[in-house]
């Protein structure tokens, strides 16, 4: 799923490359990934594009006083084309759910791969109309530690549960949270609200330092290499079986019913291995 340093660099290119181009058009494939009707999708033909941001883990591209909202979700994806094919999309086929025809002749397609259709996107004048973008936390990057010690306080839940509930955090999701853990050296299951004043240091920094060196590396990239980009640099997540490169012991996997952590038992976990079910505790 793309993260907070993924929907940034998107932001940032088309920022670059779209801003100031005009909407000849916006045509959907897959019906249920547009979430709104008014103001409709003809609402934007002839509309400028007058810039690009991120709430959270949602890209929103400005067209004056419209705003296309997208959330990508697990599987999706935006692909940028310095020409558009002429062809029509077919509606409910191949993977594409919705293009921009820029006038120029560029242009781009979000596209969402599987079975599990999960791509939204949202016309809406205020990006409050979008529910998601409403309920979101404050943007991982900008606490610093007293805030992020007021967002965990209270909160009796495993702390790499915390850290992807977007209320609570916005911006971080599976894999950055596997990161931020292993370089904070906490466990996924440690309790958030019983982190020692130690430990919510570490993890405050390990937040600041895995995004943001993971938007330096992502910002100024085509959108084309950003998903390759980002499984390059990844530490522990993905990496089930490799060895730790901190210390070398050998990186084990926890899974859910749809969805996976990664994480060292030396670095995280006191050498214990995480039983592999859902609210484990550590082996005894």
């Amino acid at each position: 799923m793309p993260e907070l340093p993924e929907v940034e660099a998107l932001a940032a290119y088309l920022r670059e490359r779209a801003v100031g181009q005009r909407v000849e058009r916006v045509d959907v494939s897959a019906i249920s990934a547009l979430k709104t009707f008014d103001p409709p999708l003809s609402a934007t033909h002839g509309l400028t594009i007058t810039g690009a941001g991120r709430h959270g883990k949602f890209l929103d591209i400005e067209l004056g006083d419209l705003h296309l909202v997208i959330h990508l979700a697990r599987a999706g994806w935006l692909h940028y084309r310095d020409a558009l094919p002429d062809t029509l999309l077919k509606p409910g086929s191949g993977p594409i759910a919705l293009r921009v025809r820029l006038s120029d002749g560029s242009g781009f397609d979000l596209t969402e791969a599987g079975t599990r259709k999960k791509l939204s996107a949202y016309l809406v004048t205020d990006v409050n109309q979008v529910p998601g973008v409403a309920r979101l936390g404050p943007d991982a990057l900008g606490l610093d530690l007293v805030g992020l010690g007021e967002v965990l306080k209270g909160r009796n839940s495993q702390i790499k549960g915390v850290l992807r509930d977007q209320q609570v955090l916005s911006g971080i999701g599976n894999a950055y949270s596997d990161e931020i853990l292993h370089v904070a050296r906490l466990s996924p299951y440690a309790r958030a609200d019983r982190l020692t004043p130690e430990q919510l240091e570490s993890l405050h920094s390990a937040i600041q330092q895995v995004l943001t060196e993971a938007l330096d590396r992502s910002v100024g990239q085509k959108a084309a290499t950003l998903k390759a980009e980002k499984r390059a640099n990844l530490r522990v997540h993905g990496r089930t079986g490799q060895p730790c490169p901190v210390c070398g012991d050998t990186v084990r996997e926890v899974s859910f019913a749809d969805s996976s952590l990664q994480y060292c038992p030396t670095c995280q976990t006191g050498g214990k291995p995480l039983a592999d079910r859902r609210l484990s505790k550590l082996l005894r």
